[in-house]
């Protein structure tokens, strides 16, 4: 059992942002051509009132292909957290071997599910906006997703000069900013403190926040705007219903009374949805707009993508002597 730590998994992936982008297209690749096993993610809640927004979540994938891989994320959502100084999300991940089913490897997940979060949303970006890349983008909420989807939307758009940062603490916003100066120097990042404004700033935004229920349409945005709805449950039913949508996976994403399942409950099925990120990259289907129609993504976080960027930290902290390796694990 090899067991990598948080700072190993860090350095493992500091600075390989478009390979971390390529690793993603290849998981939404294999997924749309069934070469993986992704269950239904298991949601863990708790009756406690004080315990209403918090959740465990357990993400059982495989992936196949050349290198098949399979393993579980459990991911913990407390945002309660951030008001304590401390991050809303940590995760863990373990690795079986597929000659023997035993735990190979168990690995800080935290890393790798804001990384292979931001590498999708940057894939996306890339994908939907090819026609007319953006100059800018407008990141709503200012926390530790959009701070890496920033990053990677750096390296996946290399035209894109501006974001405009919004949050309901301003002060959040101001601090984010002088740490996107830091961690993302090529980019220009300023805080705007009216939603609507920072919305029709530029034709990219980036929805990750905490909503638990639908709060946001996009009439301040400009026509033809490209939404990365990350956090999923930010736009109202009429939003989704207007906009085209792109999902990674339509039974995945239609679920635990995200936007796009509440518009599902609303009309009875899922002729909103207009393909999956796999079938875009693999050419078996396109996403058409009217002019000016808005564009969203809601991808639900497949645990492939966990699987498959952990099996990737594996080899490297292997080949670069990290982490803690204990041969006695399973025995009595």
């Amino acid at each position: 059992m090899l067991i990598v730590r948080r700072a190993d998994v860090a350095k493992t992936l500091a600075g390989r942002e478009p390979e971390i982008i390529d690793l993603v297209a290849e998981a939404y690749r294999l997924h749309d051509e069934g070469s993986t096993a992704l269950p239904h993610s298991t949601f863990l809640r708790f009756p406690e009132e004080h315990h209403q927004r918090d959740r465990i979540i357990g993400l059982p994938a495989y992936r196949g292909g050349d290198s098949p891989v399979a393993g579980m994320k459990w991911i913990a959502s407390f945002p309660g957290n951030v008001a304590a100084g401390l991050e809303r999300a940590s995760a863990s991940i373990t690795l079986n071997s597929l000659d023997t089913g035993r735990p190979s490897a168990f690995i800080e997940g935290s890393v790798i599910s804001a990384k292979r979060t931001a590498a999708s949303a940057a894939l996306a970006a890339r994908v939907l906006t090819e026609q007319d890349p953006p100059a800018g983008v407008v990141l709503v909420g200012c926390g530790v997703i959009n701070l890496e989807i920033l990053r990677f939307l750096a390296a996946a758009l290399p035209g894109l000069r501006e974001a405009a940062l919004y949050d309901t603490d301003p002060a959040r916003a101001e601090s984010f900013a002088r740490t996107c100066a830091t961690e993302v120097p090529g980019v220009k990042a300023y805080p705007v403190t009216d939603l609507a404004d920072a919305l029709a700033t530029h034709p990219l935004v980036s929805l990750a926040t905490t909503a638990a229920e639908p709060h946001l349409d996009l009439s301040a945005c400009a026509p033809g705007t490209t939404v990365l709805h990350i956090s999923l449950r930010d736009l109202t039913v009429e939003t989704i219903l207007d906009a085209v949508n792109v999902v990674d996976d339509a039974d995945h994403v239609c679920r635990e009374r995200t936007s796009l399942h509440l518009a599902e409950q609303r009309t009875g099925g899922r002729e909103f949805v207009a393909a999956p990120i796999g079938a875009l990259l693999r050419g078996t289907a396109v996403a058409e707009r009217r002019p000016g129609q808005h564009l969203v993504y809601s991808p639900f976080g497949l645990g492939v993508l966990d699987i498959a960027l952990a099996e990737f930290v594996r080899e490297q902290a292997a080949q670069q002597g990290l982490g803690v390796r204990v041969d006695d694990f399973l025995e009595a």
